[in-house]
Formats: C-alpha cells, sequence, structure tokens
C-alpha cells in the first residue's frame, strides 16, 4: 500500500473516531446534565400549581415554570428568585417551598395590579423582574410593554441610583447602561415556555 493510501485511510479513521466520540458526548450531556435539569424542574410542578390554585390561577403554571426556568433553572433554595420582591436580600429565602410561595404572590400582585392598570400581559411577567414601577410606566406610554420601554424605564432607574444600579461594573454586560433588571425578561420568559412545556409532556409520556 502507498503511503499516501495510508495517509487518506488514516484521516478517515480519525474522522469517524471523531464522530464517535462527538455523539457520545451528546448523548452524555443529555443524559448526565439535561435530564437532572428536567427533574430539578418538575419536582417543583406541583407546588407551583397548588399557590396558583390559591387565586384560581392554575391555568398559568407553564408561565411560572418558564420564570423559575429563567430565574434559576431550579438550582439553589431560591428557585424562584423571589426574596427582593418580599423585601428581603438577594437570596435570603433559604427554602423552595417559601420562594414559590413568595413568587407566585408576587406575581398574582403584579396581575392584580397589571388589569388594573389595564396593561398587556408582556408587562406584568417584566414587571416580576422590574416590579410594579414599571406597570405605572407602560400605563403612561401605550399599555403595551416593548423592550424600548423597558429599556427607558431601566434608564430612568439608574440615575436615580447609579452607585446601585451599575452591571456590578463591568461595562461588558449586555445590560449595560440599563443596569436596573433585564430589559429583555420578557422575551426570555416565554422563549422558555415552550421549553417547559415539552419538558412536561415528555414526563407524561413516561
Amino acid at each position: 500500500m502507498s503511503n499516501k493510501k495510508r495517509r487518506k485511510r488514516g484521516r478517515s479513521s480519525f474522522t469517524i473516531i471523531l464522530l464517535i466520540l462527538a455523539v457520545s458526548s451528546f448523548w452524555a450531556y443529555n443524559t448526565l446534565v439535561e435530564k437532572p435539569q428536567e427533574d430539578r424542574i418538575l419536582q417543583y410542578k406541583p407546588l407551583i400549581t397548588n399557590e396558583l390554585l390559591k387565586y384560581k390561577m392554575d391555568q398559568f403554571t407553564p408561565l411560572l415554570m418558564a420564570i423559575m426556568y429563567q430565574e434559576s433553572k431550579g438550582k439553589g433554595n431560591d428557585p424562584m428568585q423571589a426574596s427582593e420582591s418580599a423585601g428581603k436580600q438577594r437570596n435570603e429565602i433559604n427554602s423552595p417551598e417559601k420562594s414559590i410561595q413568595q413568587g407566585v404572590f408576587h406575581f398574582h400582585q403584579m396581575y392584580l395590579y397589571g388589569g388594573k392598570k389595564k396593561v398587556d400581559l408582556d408587562t406584568i411577567i417584566q414587571a416580576y423582574n422590574m416590579g410594579p414601577g414599571y406597570i405605572d410606566f407602560v400605563a403612561e406610554h401605550g399599555l403595551k410593554h416593548t423592550e424600548a420601554l423597558a429599556k427607558a424605564y431601566s434608564e430612568l432607574q439608574v440615575k436615580k441610583s447609579p452607585s446601585t444600579y451599575k452591571c456590578g461594573g463591568n461595562l461588558g454586560n449586555f445590560r449595560y447602561p440599563y443596569c436596573f433588571g433585564d430589559y429583555t425578561y420578557t422575551k426570555k420568559v416565554k422563549d422558555s415556555i415552550p421549553v417547559v412545556t415539552k419538558i412536561m409532556e415528555k414526563s407524561m409520556e413516561i
């Protein structure tokens, strides 16, 4: 066999090995990383639904699960990242059950206030992140959420307290200079709804 043929066969074998390694890595990622993540999210579904039932809002279970997915992927003791909405320090809530109680309560409060102000659901979702002041702001600017409005509201809050809202001093932060809240929050949560819906559907197939 010529050296040229040997080199060609060697390259082909190397390519096949790389392909096998890539497939194996993908399988390992899905089984070792994604599956636990799915389990983390699913374990909280009954708690979220039960809390929503208290307010006769269980139709929002996928949305609240998407909020949790965006906030923490189900990790930690405050998976709804609800501490600050309760007037506490970040991650001060140290119980997933209490986190869900407060997170659902906070969403319910934003939903009621948003209804009173006649804003859209996207505004209410954004208010989970930015608070009721954002609802007031949108109510005065067309009643419908846009990322441009979220940026404008964030900018106002930054001007009021520039030493507090500075993205940790990281000029490379995608939010900078709109460092109050996350102006992309609504989009991220809505993009997560199909993800959590698929997770729930897969669990029902088992």
